[in-house]
């Protein structure tokens, strides 16, 4: 389903079946000469289907689109190498052009947070991100945080907002007030902020990138799910909120006693339906494992808490 959203600037809803984000949102920018296409899907049939669709209604030659890929998650890229021609040029991030080949890295490190050992190859094999990639990985162009995105009408500049991912990407037209945000700032659900490494600390650069995105004149923000919205500022401050309540929530499980990141998620409050923990998905399981970790790095780098190695997994402790 498309729909005009600005003068020369559309909306392709792709269906991402059996996810709760239950859909991604594929601008399409139209201009004389070069079309730009923002995010794709994931690599598999209803959402190949659904694009074509769209592209169908809209007149769009993919012989005369760009792709831009806001970051690396496949529902963002996944039918990125199906749908570039040879004429295309594939706009990206370098850190998240360089995170190839991070699985088994991210495997050992939810091993040492205490992911049982007999649900890392399910939970592997089972992510969206393994099972619904592109097929291939196409040549980028690399942007980085300044760089001129221009099609038509349209005049952006890259900004780079990291957290949800390491390179995560925005769009900004300062002279519009439009801001295509990704997964950056989403309106009614909460971005994955998840850490699976040793030498990060995603929840705070995400926190830095909501400052950042807070100080910009913005009257419209495009993100990748969901609906657009217009008060930017407000829903930031909702988030700054919600990762704080979040950091107290592990706090005050802590209290306890010493956890691994695995045993914490377990304890904290998630938005799905199934009763109890045992019975969430593998996959689920692996989302609230990382999101656990990020919290809890971001409490070692301010000092609310500490880490120790209990043979193989790191637990963590009140200071």
């Amino acid at each position: 389903m498309k729909k005009e959203i600005l003068p020369d600037l559309y909306t392709i809803e792709i269906p991402l079946p059996g996810n709760p984000l239950k859909a991604l949102n594929s601008y399409i920018i139209k201009a004389s000469d070069r079309n730009l296409m923002i995010d794709t899907g994931f690599n598999r049939k209803e959402c190949f289907e659904a694009m074509q669709e769209g592209l169908k209604e809209l007149d769009v030659d993919l012989n005369k689109t760009d792709i831009f890929l806001t970051h690396l998650h496949a529902d963002h890229t996944g039918l990125v190498s199906r749908l570039a021609t040879d004429s295309s040029t594939i706009y990206f991030n370098r850190p998240d052009a360089d995170s190839k080949g991070g699985w088994d890295h991210m495997l050992v490190c939810a091993g040492e947070n205490g992911f049982p050992e007999n649900q890392l190859e399910a939970a592997f094999k089972n992510h969206p991100g393994y099972k619904y990639s592109p097929e291939t990985a196409p040549d980028y162009t690399i942007l980085e945080d300044g760089d001129k995105v221009d099609i038509g009408a349209y005049h952006f500049e890259c900004v780079q907002t990291p957290g949800h991912t390491r390179g995560h990407m925005c769009l900004y037209d300062e002279a519009k007030k439009l801001f295509i945000s990704g997964d950056h700032i989403l309106i009614d659900i909460t971005p994955n902020i998840a850490c699976f490494s040793e030498d990060e600390d995603p929840l705070h650069d995400y926190l830095n990138s909501l400052d950042r995105v807070d100080k910009l004149d913005i009257d419209l923000v495009l993100p990748g799910h969901r609906r657009v919205m217009d008060d930017h500022r407000a829903r930031i401050q909702e988030l700054r909120v919600h990762h704080r309540h979040r950091a107290d929530e592990v706090l005050e499980i802590l209290k306890k006693g010493p956890l691994n990141a695995f045993q914490i998620a377990s304890q904290m409050t998630w938005d799905i339906t199934f009763p109890t923990w045992d019975m969430f998905p593998v996959s689920q399981k692996w989302f609230a494992t990382g999101e656990a970790i990020a919290h809890l790095r971001f409490l070692e780098s301010n000092g609310e808490i500490k880490r120790d190695r209990q043979g193989k997994v790191y637990t963590f402790s009140i200071n």
